[in-house]
């Protein structure tokens, strides 16, 4: 099974601008940027390879109708076994990071936008929404647990298409759900109307 690279290895910027990249050939890059003592600021690098990849399930990523969406995340066989998933049939739902692969470079948002294209919803921060064209492509959505079999989670529910990467999976657990009342704008009842 291939591997993603998300990786933004060792770019060093000092005072004039200089820098010395270093990256995994064919990666994608995530950065954060620190300021050393000396007031150089430097980018500090994450590598995150895919644990697995959808298999199955829908091809097209259309905004609607997710919710009896069946497939498979199939993990990573040349890092990880069956004992990798031993204990997530005992949950029902798991939560699933995975990447937006499919966005290209020009579709991503660093500001602001109208969900969905749609000029009679309001302007709203790329923050404040749950739209792919995200800075880091990366999506999480709360499914549910149908099996576990062998190195494969069958789940329902999981806005990912074929062939998405699956950067983590992590169980459900009620202590981890918001405390207290949620709240969201009238907006996001529409949106959500026919997602689910």
């Amino acid at each position: 099974m291939g591997r993603l690279h998300i990786t933004s290895a060792a770019h060093h910027f000092d005072r004039v601008g200089h820098t010395r990249p270093y990256a995994a050939r064919g990666a994608r890059r995530i950065s954060h940027e620190t300021v050393s003592a000396s007031g150089r600021l430097n980018m500090v690098e994450y590598v995150i390879e895919a644990v697995g990849h959808v298999r199955g399930g829908r091809s097209d990523p259309t905004d609607d109708e997710w919710g009896r969406s069946r497939c498979a995340i199939e993990l990573d066989r040349d890092r990880f076994g069956p004992e990798a998933l031993t204990g997530l049939d005992a949950f029902s739902h798991a939560e699933v990071v995975f990447l937006f692969d499919r966005v290209s470079p020009e579709k991503i948002e660093l500001g602001a936008r109208h969900p969905r294209g749609r000029e009679d919803w309001p302007l709203i921060g790329i923050f404040a929404q749950r739209g792919k064209n995200r800075p880091n492509r990366l999506g999480v959505t709360v499914c549910k647990v149908l099996a576990v079999e062998g190195t494969r989670l069958h789940v329902e529910g999981l806005d990912a298409i074929d062939g998405t990467p699956v950067i983590d999976i992590k169980p459900v657990m009620r202590e981890f759900l918001p405390r207290g009342e949620v709240r969201q704008p009238d907006w996001v009842a529409e949106l959500m109307t026919a997602y689910w």
